[in-house]
C-alpha cells in the first residue's frame, strides 16, 4: 500500500477520537500554534485561504478569527472532512468554509487562486513532498504566503531527550489507548523524525518555488512555523 493510501486509512480511523487526542497530547499548547500561525496569514491579503490537510477544521476556524474571510479545507480523509463539516454547521460558518476531498499533490484548482495556502501538522503525510509543495506555489497568487506549521525535535538537553522519550513511549501507549489504534500514533513520532527539518526543508521550500522563506521554532523546538512567498 503506498504512503498516501496509508495515511488515508490511519486518519479516517482516528478521525472521532482526533481533536481530543491532538488537545491532549500537546497539552493544549496546538491552540497557541494555530493562533501564531494564523497571525501571520492575517497580516496580508486574506479575502480566500487554501487550508491543505485540513483534518477537523481547527486551522481552517482559526482562520476566520484572523479575518480571512473564505477558506476552502482540502483533505483526503472523508471522514476528517465530515467531522469539519459538523464543525462548520454547528458554528454557522458553513458559507465562509468549504471542505472539500483534495490531494495536494494533484490540486484542482487553478493556478494563481489563493491570497494564502496553509498546513498544519499536514506536510510530513506527502508522499512526494517536493509536488506537495509545487502546487501549493501554483495554486497560490504572485505576492501571495505559504504559512506551514509542523512538528520538529528539539535540539537542546534536557528538552531533546524528554521529548524523544514522551515521543517514542508515551504518545503511542495514550493515543493507542484513546482512538484504538496504536498504530497511527507509532506512525506519528516516526513520521516527525524522518521529515526533513529546518534548514534542509527551507532548501526544499526554495526549490519548490518560494522565496523570503523562514523558519520560527515554537515552544523549545516542539514545533516549527515556516512562512514563505511567491
Amino acid at each position: 500500500m503506498a504512503k498516501k493510501e496509508k495515511v488515508q486509512e490511519m486518519f479516517n480511523g482516528i478521525a472521532p477520537k482526533y481533536d481530543l487526542l491532538n488537545h491532549l497530547l500537546s497539552m493544549g499548547v496546538d491552540k497557541s500554534w494555530r493562533k501564531k500561525a494564523m497571525k501571520v496569514v492575517g497580516a496580508g491579503r486574506k479575502d480566500l485561504v487554501l487550508d491543505i490537510a485540513c483534518g477537523t477544521g481547527d486551522f481552517s476556524i482559526e482562520a476566520l478569527k484572523h479575518g480571512v474571510k473564505r477558506v476552502v479545507g482540502a483533505d483526503i480523509s472523508e471522514n476528517m472532512l465530515a467531522v469539519a463539516r459538523e464543525k462548520a454547521k454547528a458554528k454557522g460558518l458553513s458559507d465562509q468554509l468549504d471542505f472539500q476531498f483534495g490531494d495536494s499533490e494533484n490540486l484542482t484548482f487553478d493556478s494563481n487562486t489563493f491570497d494564502a495556502v496553509t498546513v498544519a501538522f499536514g506536510v510530513r503525510n506527502f508522499e512526494h513532498l517536493e509536488l506537495g509543495l509545487t502546487e501549493m506555489c501554483r495554486v497560490l497568487k504572485p505576492g501571495g504566503k505559504v504559512v506551514i506549521l509542523e512538528f520538529s525535535t528539539p535540539e537542546h538537553f534536557p528538552m531533546k531527550q524528554l521529548y524523544n522519550f514522551y515521543f517514542r513511549y508515551i504518545l503511542p501507549f495514550v493515543g493507542g489507548v484513546i482512538s484504538g489504534n496504536r498504530k497511527a500514533y507509532e506512525y506519528l513520532p516516526a513520521s516527525v523524525f524522518a521529515f526533513p527539518q529546518g534548514k534542509n526543508f527551507l532548501d526544499i521550500m526554495r526549490g519548490a518555488g518560494y522565496s523570503n522563506v523562514s523558519q520560527q521554532r515554537l515552544t523549545f523546538g516542539i514545533a516549527s512555523l515556516y512562512v514563505g512567498e511567491k
